[in-house]
């Protein structure tokens, strides 16, 4: 039997979809989740009962924050590909300590673990958000991010710094993924779109930001999945900024890139809330309220990379995509 391929964040939001198109295409699935109480538990465990019945999908409730635990999963399973996607969400500042143990010890003993298992690829959740306070549009993966404005934003970076040292140490071939505003069905609670959808349509009023003139590269979930699945078969490939400062093969390691995913068509807040207000068939009562800290007015992601390396580039447009999720929501939800 093939070894499994290892999800971490299984029972999240993007860690879901990921595991489940995986299974369809007759992976053998180790899904793990600690079920941290960010949001409704509720929901994480209805997207986790989705994978049980797969009987090529394993599920393990660990956190892997703990060294040991994570040890004996790889232990256990001999992983060769990993898809890390398990972190402590949200750009919004309120406790530093899940950050530090979700996205910072965590990962460490990802890598560790990588590294002493012999995995063949790591495929890791970067974000958007790591472009901080950098004003050229769109974001290139070649851009400088050393101005991240979020805790959230620091630890992501952080985790490209700490996955690029050890593919240059330790021979661990990885690729960072940045994410760009993700949604659709199965989705986080507190994202704007399930938000916005949900207090819409129980009459409630919603607060906007800088009364909505704020921009996202919005990327439907599928276009996400899309990519990581063919890049976690694709070692990542060589850098040729990072080739180009070191040309001795001997020395540059194992290969480590980092992607940008997002749908490069930025859209405006009041776009998104109209689309929801079409697709529940009523009209939104409004709280303006001003850019909270940590947020950027507009992002955009440049995929040139992507689409050269590997063939893709996200194109779920948001009306369709906003059409879904509010489908998903009436059956979930019986609204």
């Amino acid at each position: 039997m093939p070894a499994p391929i290892l999800v971490t964040g299984a029972a999240g939001f993007i860690g879901f979809h990921v595991a489940r198109r995986l299974l369809k295409e007759g992976h053998h699935v180790v899904g793990v989740d600690s079920f941290t109480p960010f949001y409704d538990v509720a929901l994480k465990e209805d997207r986790f009962a989705n994978l049980t019945p797969h009987n090529t999908f394993l599920g393990e409730r660990l956190d892997l924050a703990d060294q040991q635990a994570t040890r004996e999963l790889f232990e256990r399973h001999r992983f060769e590909r990993v898809i890390h996607l398990a972190a402590q969400p949200g750009v919004r500042f309120v406790d530093p300590q899940p950050y530090v143990a979700s996205n910072m010890v965590a990962f460490m003993n990802m890598l560790e673990a990588c590294r002493h298992g012999g995995v063949e690829h790591l495929v890791y959740a970067s974000s958007s958000s790591v472009y901080g306070a950098n004003r050229s549009l769109p974001f290139s993966e070649h851009d400088s991010t050393d101005h991240p404005v979020s805790l959230y934003a620091a630890t992501k970076k952080a985790n490209e710094m700490m996955a690029h040292s050890y593919a240059h140490l330790f021979g661990l071939p990885s690729t960072g993924l940045r994410f760009f505003t993700v949604y659709g069905p199965w989705g986080r609670p507190d994202m704007a779109v399930y938000k916005f959808t949900r207090a819409i349509a129980e009459g409630r009023p919603i607060e906007v930001a800088n009364a909505g003139k704020v921009w996202r590269d919005f990327t439907y979930v599928d276009d996400i999945v899309e990519g990581v699945v063919r890049l976690v078969d694709r070692r990542a490939a060589p850098d040729p900024a990072w080739d180009a400062t070191n040309p001795d093969p001997a020395t540059s390691g194992a290969p480590h890139r980092v992607y940008n995913i997002g749908n490069d068509n930025p859209e405006e807040l009041n776009q998104l809330i109209a689309l929801i207000e079409d697709a529940l068939g009523r009209r939104a009562q409004r709280t303006d309220t001003p850019l909270p800290p940590g947020d950027v007015l507009e992002t955009r992601a440049d995929v040139t990379d992507l689409r050269r390396d590997v063939g893709f580039a996200p194109t779920t447009s948001l009306e369709e995509g906003v059409r879904r999720f509010v489908a998903w929501y009436r059956e979930y939800h019986g609204a």
